[in-house]
């Protein structure tokens, strides 16, 4: 019933817009008239992508304004990453299979022990800015993000190997380490940017086969494609992002013909659009959506309690109910896609079970279930309705459950920082594209505060003594498949302990204009501009 709502509250919207867009007379446009409105309106259209194909530009629709700061050091929100993949690279960057790639550096070589990196930068790299790319950049780069707490702590924690950063010559970086890393050549994705430069903030420049040219808050950020790029240049020559955090928003500006492209749609709204205008392309979010319980929060701070929850929420229900069955069932914090690392055995480990909920309720002291909200973020449509169907399924084992939609900004400063929620659901994302990053934010030294009072990515505030064990054998294991095998006790760990109820890797939906093609689908949670193009 939800998702007809859905489609009949867009339905109506989209027939109030044609109708505003006829002028004085519209109560008249019936018959004839209205078909030739409907005429009128396809053929603007038809006109608006037409000239934008002309002047090889393409505009594309996105939920969520980017981080304030868009310093690639500090970016916090995944859409500001998926945004800003286009401008920044590392040494290396992840090509289409997740896989490193060279990129600032032309080549590495290791040394047999693992502890000796030597890159050749790349002959004339460019910033954004028109300075060359040298050593002292790249090695400004890395140690800020080793040295800076405020850094993403997945990347930083993981750079504390790097025991000393020396010149060879002028191209060649000696990286010497203290320990082998495995993970190293991820976490080597990070952003080179000048060493002179102190803008990144609002004026971020980088190497990439785009440049930022500029933002207005709420409302657009623009780039353009970098004619100095060092590879393959990008194909569009100006990009700009809409923002509109309504999903009816994104829709219209569709089917207005003033959007070329939407990603991370709904089944719902992809039913809504034209399908004569656009091509529907599918992938997967590359993310873990979950509903994600505050530990510390009662009456979540009781395990018993997180594992009826487990057991009464039906996750395939969720995807039927709000998805179309479209999504990916997952059992713990890693998404299919990271095939290595993902583990099919926990899919199933909570099988939807009401009797089993009650049992453990009971136990844990609530046998007649209680009151909780769920803080969602409104402007992701599809995390509300996950949320929604999440609350129609918790009233079956007498759990009252209230959705708080709350504004992106304010979901980032009290749910994630201030860590002022009981339950959410959201989707978290790899970065780097590393089971390390997806896995330590869960560990106790980042829950705890440190001296300056910075708080890790640990939102959820789980504190295992045992997984916080497995995690420093992790880290210390050079060999690859040992390592492997302990990230997935760590998986295991979590789903065991419920610390929050996973649910899927979202399918993403994307709309593409036709005419528009070149779409590219990597592992992680990125839209990859420079692939796109006008036929």
């Amino acid at each position: 019933m939800k998702k007809n709502l859905l489609a009949g509250i867009l339905a109506v919207s989209m027939v109030a817009a044609l109708l505003a867009g006829c002028g004085k007379g519209t109560a008249q446009n019936t018959g004839t008239a209205g078909t030739q409105a409907a005429a009128d309106a396809a053929a603007g259209t038809e006109q608006a992508s037409t000239e934008r194909a002309k002047a090889n530009e393409i505009v594309i629709g996105i939920a969520q304004d980017l981080d304030q700061s868009l310093d690639p050091h500090y970016a916090v929100a995944a859409g500001t990453k998926e945004v800003m993949f286009n401008v920044f690279e590392g040494l290396v960057k992840y090509d289409s299979k997740g896989d490193t790639v060279p990129a600032v550096a032309s080549d590495v070589q290791i040394s047999d022990d693992g502890l000796v990196y030597t890159f050749t930068l790349r002959d004339g790299v460019k910033f954004h800015n028109g300075d060359t790319v040298d050593l002292d950049d790249v090695i400004y780069s890395i140690q800020r993000c080793k040295d800076d707490p405020k850094v993403n702590p997945q990347t930083s924690t993981g750079l504390q190997c790097i025991e000393s950063l020396e010149k060879d010559g002028d191209n060649k970086l000696v990286m010497t380490l203290s320990e082998p890393n495995t993970e190293l050549m991820s976490l080597l994705t990070l952003a080179i940017l000048p060493a002179d430069y102190d803008k990144q903030d609002t004026a971020p420049v980088g190497t990439g086969p785009y440049k930022y040219v500029g933002r207005t808050a709420q409302e657009s950020v623009e780039l353009e494609k970098f004619a100095d790029y060092w590879g393959t240049p990008g194909n569009i020559d100006k990009v700009t992002y809409k923002i509109n955090e309504k999903v009816e928003g994104l829709v219209m500006g569709l089917e207005s013909g003033a959007l070329d492209l939407v990603s991370h749609l709904s089944s719902t709204q992809v039913a809504e659009l034209n399908k004569d205008n656009f091509n529907i392309e599918q992938g997967t979010m590359n993310l873990v959506q979950a509903l994600y319980l505050n530990n510390e929060a009662a009456p979540f701070d009781n395990e018993l309690v997180r594992q009826a929850l487990c057991y009464a929420v039906d996750r395939q229900g969720i995807l039927d109910m709000a998805f179309d069955g479209y999504g990916f069932p997952i059992g713990s914090n890693v998404f299919p896609a990271f095939t290595k690392y993902f583990d099919e055995s926990l899919v199933g480990y909570y099988e939807h079970d009401v009797k089993k909920a009650k049992e453990l309720l009971t136990q844990a002291g609530y046998p007649d279930g209680f009151d909780m909200t769920i803080t969602v973020p409104s402007n992701y449509q599809p995390h509300v309705d996950t949320a929604e169907v999440i609350a129609e399924q918790l009233k079956e084992v007498g759990i009252n459950a209230t959705l708080n939609r709350v504004e992106w900004e304010s979901w980032k400063a009290d749910t994630y920082a201030g860590r002022n929620f009981q339950s959410t659901v959201i989707g978290l994302t790899a970065d780097p594209l590393t089971a390390r990053s997806l896995l330590e934010r869960f560990t106790t030294g980042q829950r705890v505060p440190d001296a300056e009072g910075n708080r890790g990515n640990n939102f959820i505030n789980y504190n295992n003594a045992d997984y916080d064990a497995l995690f420093e054998q992790a880290v210390k294991c050079y060999d690859d498949a040992e390592q492997v095998k302990i990230y997935k006790e760590m998986e295991k760990n979590l789903t065991e302990h419920a610390a929050s109820v996973y649910i899927q890797d979202m399918a993403d939906m994307v709309a593409v204009r036709k005419g528009l093609t070149g779409l590219t689908f990597y592992p992680l949670y990125v839209l990859d501009v420079s692939t796109l193009k006008w036929e």
